[in-house]
């Protein structure tokens, strides 16, 4: 019987997608994920994040293909539109997929 504790590999966690996991960022996409589109006041709202901070954050997703930004009008009203792309839905379900795995590995 040995001492030393069970090895879990914890490589995986290191592999995770940056864009994703990134706390506000996975609540946007995790938001966007539920719906068909948004608007981002509703976004803004569900998600708790500041104006600047969601601007912020759907720039990030933006660039990275996982959203699209849709700036429209609603009368003379200017309306923001957003909607998770295929690659963002392909990528937020990889990342629970992988953490999930790795946290059903940890004893206990």
């Amino acid at each position: 019987m040995s001492d030393e504790p069970e090895r879990i590999d914890l490589q995986p966690l290191a592999n995770l997608d940056r864009v994703v996991h990134e706390p506000g960022r996975l609540l946007v996409l995790a938001c966007l994920s539920v719906v068909s589109r948004a608007d981002f006041l509703y976004v803004m709202r569900e998600t708790g994040l500041t104006q600047g901070n969601l601007s912020s954050h759907l720039a990030r997703l933006e660039a990275a293909g996982y959203v699209t930004v849709e700036k429209t009008f609603a009368g003379k009203v200017p309306r923001t539109l957003l909607q998770i792309t295929g690659s963002g839905r392909e990528a937020l379900l990889a990342y629970r997929d992988r953490l999930v795995d790795v946290l059903r590995r940890l004893p206990g």
